[in-house]
């Protein structure tokens, strides 16, 4: 009898780990391109300094070396390092074709076919990330065709304003109500190149950018999915003078807040964050394994 309760117990608790529900129903992972911690502190920014202070919070994350557009973000979506996900370059480059290893958007289809997932973006070179299958929508002023389009200097420099990304999102996401989605706002670094790091019109960028946010973080409430979803707010890099790329702490550090369901509420993370934990935590709110060769770890100390 005590033989068969014990198989009858550990049937139950094995039942009860492979249909747990995952932590949060809703992941948002945003980046405020070129976002460097120091401007933002300075800067009119109500609705992230809100959400901060609502949720948990780092403004000494890394990102990965060397700190600039494409390759930052390829590891923030996943959660690898650039000597993993070889995306080296910095612009849309067709030739060049797509990333080799998996992102958070096709591991998350892997586990989850049905899940609902799609990609709002201020530039177009985040197409190499756009692997087959892995989004429902990749918006770039409008959803777009999988084929690719070419790399034109004209192109390249074709940016989206943060707040046509923002509503393009909010309207998808009261509409659909997505698993995993990921948000680029491009203007605060687009100020930074041509008018400096820390200069009013980036300032203005950021206070335009926050904007933009606020109608992400409505477009949740809206949807009546804030009580299940978790936002994840960072940056690919910071900047000095009217440029980024270097090793220094202007370039390397960004912001890494997380708020929504299970966030530890006024908490400061002090364990050190990196851009491609961004990946990892993702995941592990989505109860999707992560994969042996991730570099990113999710950063657990920022939940209940």
């Amino acid at each position: 009898m005590r033989s068969t309760l014990l198989t009858l117990f550990a049937a139950l608790a094995f039942s009860f780990q492979t249909f747990a529900a995952p932590r949060a129903e809703h992941v948002f992972i945003i980046s405020i391109d070129g976002g460097k911690p120091a401007v933002i502190a300075e800067s009119e920014a109500p609705t992230l300094k809100k959400i901060a202070a609502e949720g948990a919070v780092t403004w000494q994350a890394s990102t990965i070396f060397p700190p600039i557009t494409l390759p930052s973000h390829t590891s923030m979506l996943t959660g690898v390092g650039p000597g993993k996900h070889h995306i080296d370059w910095n612009s849309y480059t067709p030739i060049k074709g797509f990333v080799k290893v998996p992102t958070v958007f096709s591991l998350l289809k892997a586990a989850d076919p049905a899940a609902v997932d799609g990609m709002f973006v201020g530039k177009v070179k985040f197409r190499h990330l756009w692997l087959k299958d892995s989004v429902d929508v990749f918006d770039f002023g409008g959803p777009q065709s999988p084929e690719p389009v070419a790399g034109t200097q004209e192109i390249e420099k074709d940016k989206k304003p943060s707040q046509m990304v923002a509503k393009q999102a909010a309207a998808w996401i009261k509409g659909n109500k997505p698993r995993l989605t990921f948000i680029h706002f491009p203007d605060v670094d687009t100020a930074g190149h041509k008018d400096g790091w820390g200069s009013p019109q980036q300032k203005e960028a950021i206070k335009v950018t926050d904007q933009a946010l606020w109608q992400v973080w409505q477009a949740i409430k809206d949807a009546g999915i804030a009580d299940s979803s978790v936002m994840l707010i960072s940056a690919d890099h910071g900047g000095h003078d009217k440029t980024h790329g270097l090793d220094i702490p202007d370039d390397m550090l960004i912001p890494w807040v997380a708020w929504g369901k299970g966030v530890k509420k006024n908490f400061t993370i002090t364990a050190p964050v990196t851009t491609y934990d961004t990946a990892a935590t993702a995941l592990w709110l989505l109860d999707v394994p992560l994969p042996a060769e991730f570099d990113g770890k999710p950063v657990t100390s920022a939940f209940e």
